[in-house]
């Protein structure tokens, strides 16, 4: 309703049709689609994860193929952060089977670098899957519309 000509009637629907392209994007990913490389993460949590005004920490599993099972929220933050429990996150991991996952988390502030807090948690990840031979794929931090992959950046 900032702009010129957009009542309240307007700026209703367009927001409404904002969160269909959401929840439309957010449905494209399908049981045993491969997942053959962090942008095709970053494609399918980007337009549940770019806009937010807060942080969520969100996990892919898959597989021993690679193939797409699920894809769940762990945690819903604040401006500068979230928690992510371990357990839940392999808790899920073993119900669904799965044999890999990956770790995907927003940055509202845009910034793309990994935080300590994020390293950490991604060498704790990795730790807790061998225990489970659950293998951690990557941890991809999404900012606007732009991404960082761990693997990519050699911290996994």
């Amino acid at each position: 309703m900032q702009f010129h000509g957009i009542g309240e009637a307007k700026a209703i629907s367009i927001a409404a049709a904002l969160e269909l392209g959401r929840r439309r994007a957010q449905s494209e990913a399908k049981p045993q689609e491969k997942i053959i490389n962090h942008k095709a993460v970053f494609e399918m949590l980007s337009p549940i994860l770019s806009d937010l005004p807060h942080e969520e920490f969100w996990v892919v599993y898959l597989n021993r193929n690679n193939r797409f099972i699920s894809k769940h929220k762990i945690s819903s933050g604040g401006v500068s952060g979230t928690v992510a429990d371990m357990k839940m996150i392999f808790n899920i991991a073993v119900r669904e089977l799965a044999s890999c996952i990956i770790l995907c988390h927003n940055h509202p502030s845009g910034n793309l670098n990994p935080s300590e807090i994020d390293i950490r948690l991604t060498r704790n990840a990795v730790e807790a899957g061998k225990m489970l031979e659950i293998a951690v794929l990557d941890h991809i931090i999404i900012a606007q519309q732009s991404y960082c992959s761990f693997r990519e950046q050699n911290l996994i």
